[in-house]
């Protein structure tokens, strides 16, 4: 694995693209902004998809896959370029509906938007205030726009009196929305975990999301030689290292205003995190 500190800058993902037979690409910050698509990725996926391999959608997106999907429609962003999506949401919620196995009702406290409901919608769940609740479901900020997570302290602190553990169904601290960075349901979660509180994370970073993404590339093909691409080094990059698996930064992403104004705090900015990358593009291209 190349040293972090001089990464190589590839001009395009054909560059590499044929060392590998499946692909596991991150969706925020590499196929689109939130706001607007970004065709040369998509087209890249397609033609690794034609050429090399399955290609895996992996998002920290803190709902099912159908949710992704909705999204890619309303950007008008077709659906031929991948084969599958796992999402930090969908695993989330298959760890509610364990522990509601036996047909047991779980009081959950719910802590995010109401975009965000069907990760627990068709589940024996039941959403109740904090003194009623044996859990909280954290999926984000109530309105991202305009808050922070210090202005939650004080919801933390009743979470912690009563040690409700925090199931935090997107570890991603930001994400980028059009030109500007949000904050995430991590963000929240990295608090209460600061306070002392009991965070369960789901998605990226952790390999049971890793795993998740090749079995599903494994149902079209050996998926022996997957290649990670994202623009999380903390997320995708770290991820990808955790279980073993080659990853291309996109630099461009959540980090890309860290980066355009020196090129040199890219590989600073690499020993810093300890990520490991065989290559670096501003932005996913062929």
């Amino acid at each position: 694995m190349q040293d972090s500190s001089s990464p190589r800058l590839l001009s395009g993902l054909s560059e590499v693209a044929a060392d590998y037979d499946a692909a596991i690409c991150d969706v925020w910050g590499v196929v689109h902004n939130g706001r607007e698509a970004y065709f040369a990725a998509i087209d890249a996926m397609r033609r690794f998809r034609e050429r090399y391999g399955p290609v895996v959608l992996l998002s920290n997106a803190p709902r099912p896959g159908e949710g992704v999907r909705a999204m890619f429609d309303r950007l008008k962003i077709p659906h031929d370029f991948y084969d599958g999506i796992v999402t930090s949401g969908g695993a989330a919620r298959d760890a509610l509906a364990q522990r509601t196995e036996g047909g047991r009702t779980l009081p959950l406290f719910y802590l995010g938007p109401p975009r965000d409901h069907p990760l627990f919608e068709g589940l024996n769940v039941k959403v109740t205030g904090a003194d009623e609740a044996e859990l909280v479901l954290c999926t984000g900020f109530y309105d991202d726009e305009k808050e922070a997570p210090d202005d939650y302290r004080a919801l933390l602190e009743t979470f912690k009196a009563r040690n409700l553990p925090f199931l935090c169904a997107n570890p991603d601290i930001v994400v980028q929305r059009g030109d500007r960075l949000i904050y995430c349901a991590g963000a929240i979660a990295q608090l209460y975990e600061a306070m002392g509180g009991d965070v369960v994370y789901y998605g990226k970073p952790y390999p049971p999301v890793f795993n998740a993404a090749l079995a599903e590339a494994r149902k079209l093909g050996e998926a022996k030689r997957a290649l990670v691409i994202g623009d999380g080094l903390e997320t995708d990059i770290k991820g990808a290292n955790r279980v073993g698996l080659d990853a291309v930064f996109i630099a461009g992403g959540i980090h890309g205003a860290e980066l355009r104004d020196d090129p040199r705090v890219l590989a600073k900015l690499l020993s810093s995190t300890g990520a490991h990358t065989i290559g670096v593009m501003p932005a996913l291209s062929w």
